[in-house]
Parts: C-alpha cells; sequence; structure tokens
C-alpha cells in the first residue's frame, strides 16, 4: 500500500506592525498614547482637562476615549503633549463606549460593578417611588468625584448627576 504525502499547510505570518498609510489608529489606542504622555510629563488630569477647556472628568472621559473632541480640542492636547500628528486624528474619531472600552477587571471598576449588583435594585426602586416610571439619564449627566477626610481613612464621594426621564406613555 503506497502511503501518498500531502504538502504541508502554508504558514500564515500576521504583521502586527502599523502602516500608517492602511491601519489608522483607534480612538482606545490614541487614548494609550495620551496616557503614556501624560505620565511621561507628570501631568495631571486636571491639567489636560484645562488644555480642552472642559471640567476634569469630562476632560478625562474624553482623552480616555469615551468622549467626542473637537479639531481644535485634539491638536491643543496634541500640543500640550507632543503628540503626533496620527494621534492628534484618531482623537477626533466617534468615541468608544462600548463594554470593550472598559477593563473591567480593573479592582475599582470591578467594584462599582459590584455596588451596581448589590444596589442597583434598590436604587432603582428609589428612583422609581420618587420620579415614577422612567430611567436615569447617562447623556443629560454629570459626575463628580470628591475626597474627604475620615479618621478611620479617607472617603471617596461619588456624585452622579443624571437628569430623570419618564417613560412616554403612546
Amino acid at each position: 500500500m503506497a502511503v501518498m504525502l500531502l504538502p504541508a499547510p502554508p504558514t500564515v505570518h500576521r504583521s502586527y506592525h502599523r502602516r500608517e498609510t492602511t491601519v489608522p489608529l483607534t480612538r482606545l489606542e490614541a487614548a494609550t498614547a495620551v496616557k503614556a504622555a501624560r505620565a511621561l510629563q507628570g501631568l495631571t488630569w486636571a491639567e489636560l482637562a484645562a488644555t480642552l477647556g472642559q471640567s476634569t472628568v469630562w476632560g478625562t472621559s474624553a482623552l480616555m476615549g469615551q468622549q467626542s473632541l473637537s479639531r481644535e480640542q485634539a491638536e491643543a492636547v496634541g500640543e500640550r503633549l507632543g503628540l503626533d500628528a496620527e494621534v492628534v486624528t484618531a482623537l477626533q474619531l466617534p468615541p468608544d463606549r462600548t463594554a470593550g472600552a472598559v477593563d473591567t477587571s480593573d479592582p475599582l471598576v470591578y467594584r462599582l460593578t459590584e455596588m451596581v449588583q448589590v444596589y442597583g435594585a434598590t436604587i432603582s426602586a428609589l428612583v422609581t417611588e420618587e420620579f415614577g416610571d422612567g430611567i436615569v439619564s447617562a447623556i443629560d449627566f454629570s459626575l463628580d468625584v470628591g475626597r474627604v477626610a475620615d479618621p478611620k481613612g479617607d472617603r471617596a464621594v461619588l456624585t452622579l448627576d443624571g437628569k430623570f426621564l419618564p417613560y412616554r406613555l403612546f
């Protein structure tokens, strides 16, 4: 009985090197560049938000990829951080607000998720009791992060301030 040898399948090589002309940076890759440049220069998020002319929370969110930046804002932060034109262009792309934009394994993000798991139904019930059937908007929304001194250890105060939107009857 003759054994027939088949040719080996071709090897597939994938290159992960970026080609500037064919694969533009994503919004989240631009955010990574911003974080690295910020750390290297020792700048705070508040300083960068001031460069954008926005609040610290909104500016940080924008630079992390979750808010829209105008061309002028992207150019201003690019100049402040010494970012190349490719990063400045990517900062102007639509924001990435998908689940993939957030590392849920980050301990702080995980704990926030845990807080919603434990208190989400309670918050929903109390909002419904106070306002009626509806939601708290994340579009007409503000957030504040504060610190309160406590002898047992400083406390982090998170204020979520969203417009109530009742469900429409039709």
